[in-house]
């Protein structure tokens, strides 16, 4: 699934800065309304459905940005704050100067989130029972390096820059993970393959190869896939999904069309969005041969491609300046083959062995546990059995002492029904 990175409240976006909303998240990857005057009815702004931005801190992240939005002085020096000073925590500093009111509501919650930090750190400390309890809690406090734990009680300076970076650092890397986890995909199901053919014999894994070569060819027969962002790519785009004539081609109405939001950028969903077709050649999810998790792997690639050409300012938003900057260029009008992922193995030999390997180990690591585990249950058992045996034995042992003390309170057998005569 395409990812989202649409922001629920008005991201708004002055001449040389970027909204704090833009951002926070992502890095202004977040879509972002053009700036209008004062007198503009923003009731009458659509606004995106919000989305969460994955990370573990978003709710946290989230509230700081709209209290910091309501300060004028804070909005004000977005005016012009470029990104490489945002990254590097000068707009952080502005945070001395905000409202009273703003400071406060900031203290309140760093207050409820290293509260709710700390439950989670109980959490865990009671989940492991004690054990290692202070290597565990510095381990846990690595993970929430965007507060300041040396002061729980106020929000400052240091805390608006940590959760800059933290929120830049964390968002860069999305894409990044993504490949890795599907890096991880293919070899697993690659894997699970080899595997399957292990169960055969010899005239199933013959079969089975020739379909699996099957599959393959027929995947790969689709129609040439053109190169995302290229003139070819747009102008199918704009024949077949505008219903325009490709003779007409113009890349600002073009612009203009799929600017879906109406901020004046391409942000990465819509960027994404000028794929379908594309994608659509390759990939039906109506055939065995095609697999859907690499089809939006496909549409990844595709999207950081055209940013890595078009986003000259690396803001991870293309404006129209870039866009038609971007269709002048000899890529555009005579671009190379795009080569799909068919054609480039997400992972080597190397690492497909490597990745096996550990699978080995983490099975024979799992075995190991699992016997472990099952002679933990035989000595219980059998400790049990011992435990049954004596609680027996002192059964019966208290029932015969039981029978003994009856007898010796009872009159002996010869005396009863006897005569004294005197």
């Amino acid at each position: 699934m395409a990812h989202s990175v649409d922001c629920a409240l008005p991201c708004m976006r002055w001449r040389g800065g970027l909204s704090l909303k833009c951002l926070l998240f992502l890095v202004s990857v977040l879509v972002g309304f053009e700036a209008v005057p004062i007198s503009v009815d923003k009731t009458k702004v659509k606004l995106a459905e919000e989305q969460d931005t994955g990370l573990h801190y978003d709710r946290y992240l989230r509230e700081v940005i709209d209290f910091l939005e309501k300060d004028q002085h804070f909005r004000e020096k977005l005016h012009n704050t470029d990104m490489e000073d945002i990254k590097q925590g000068k707009l952080a500093k502005e945070l001395d100067f905000v409202s009273h009111h703003v400071r406060t509501k900031l203290d309140e919650l760093k207050r409820q989130e290293v509260s709710r930090l700390r439950a989670l750190i109980k959490a865990k400390q009671d989940i492991e029972g004690g054990k290692d309890m202070m290597m565990d809690h510095q381990a846990l406090l690595k993970q929430f390096e965007y507060l300041n734990h040396n002061n729980p009680h106020t929000f400052e300076v240091e805390d608006l820059d940590r959760l800059i970076k933290s929120a830049t650092n964390d968002l860069e890397n999305y894409d990044k993970e993504r490949h890795e986890e599907f890096k991880r995909y293919e070899m697993m199901k690659e894997h699970e393959r080899r595997e399957h053919l292990k169960t055969l014999d010899e005239d199933g894994r013959k079969k089975e190869e020739e379909h699996h070569e099957e599959l393959k060819k027929k995947h790969a027969d689709h129609p040439k896939v053109n190169h995302p962002g290229s003139q070819d790519q747009l102008k199918e785009v704009w024949e077949e999904a505008d219903g325009l004539d490709p003779e007409d081609f113009d890349p600002k109405t073009f612009f203009s069309l799929h600017d879906t939001n109406g901020d004046g950028y391409f942000d990465e969903q819509e960027l994404e969005s000028l794929f379908t077709k594309e994608l659509e050649k390759v990939y039906d999810p109506a055939n065995e041969e095609d697999d859907m998790v690499e089809m939006e792997e496909e549409r990844l690639r595709m999207r950081e491609h055209v940013m890595n050409e078009v986003d000259t300012n690396k803001d991870r938003l293309v404006s129209l300046d870039e866009f038609l900057i971007a269709t002048k260029k000899k890529e555009f009008l005579e671009p190379e083959s795009w080569e799909t992922l068919e054609q480039n193995q997400a992972y080597t030999e190397e690492e497909m062995r490597e990745f096996e390997e550990h699978l080995a180990r983490e099975e024979k690591d799992l075995n190991q546990k699992t016997l472990d585990l099952q002679k933990q249950k035989e000595e219980l058992e059998r400790q049990q059995e011992q435990l049954n045996a004596q609680k027996l034995e002192l059964q019966q042992a208290v029932e015969h002492m039981a029978r003994l003390k009856t007898q010796n309170a009872e009159p002996p057998a010869e005396h009863k029904g006897e005569q004294i005569y005197l």
